[in-house]
């Protein structure tokens, strides 16, 4: 549940970045507008799709190609070789943190259930 969050939390302001990478793509690296907004608008498409399809497993493999395709933008704006990596960064921090307090409190419900004088 928490990973699930921290990572559809994660995709959302990466969508936000990504649709932000639109007019740059029109105005610095003069790509058409149907093209830019090809890139910056499909991507950001792309990963608000993936944040709603995280209650699949295999969807966060998708959330970690949208990460290497994050970093891949920098061959067309440099700025995002660093944006990429920190997204990068952030995706595998919600992705492990998430996780772990997932299990961790799947633990802690377990032993409460184990033990009913404690949950009474």
């Amino acid at each position: 549940m928490w990973r699930r969050r921290l990572c559809a939390a994660h995709l959302f302001f990466q969508a936000v970045v990504l649709g932000l990478l639109t007019p740059v793509l029109i105005s610095v690296v003069g790509l058409t507008p149907g093209t830019a907004s090809a890139v910056g608008l499909g991507s950001a498409g792309a990963a608000l799709l993936v944040a709603g399809l995280l209650r699949f497993e295999w969807a966060y493999g998708l959330g970690w190609l949208l990460q290497l395709v994050m970093i891949g933008l920098g061959v067309l704006v440099t700025a995002m070789y660093v944006l990429g990596v920190i997204f990068l960064a952030l995706w595998a921090t919600a992705y492990l943190i998430g996780g772990r307090i997932d299990r961790e409190r799947a633990a802690a419900y377990a032993a409460l259930d184990a033990d009913p004088e404690r949950s009474a």
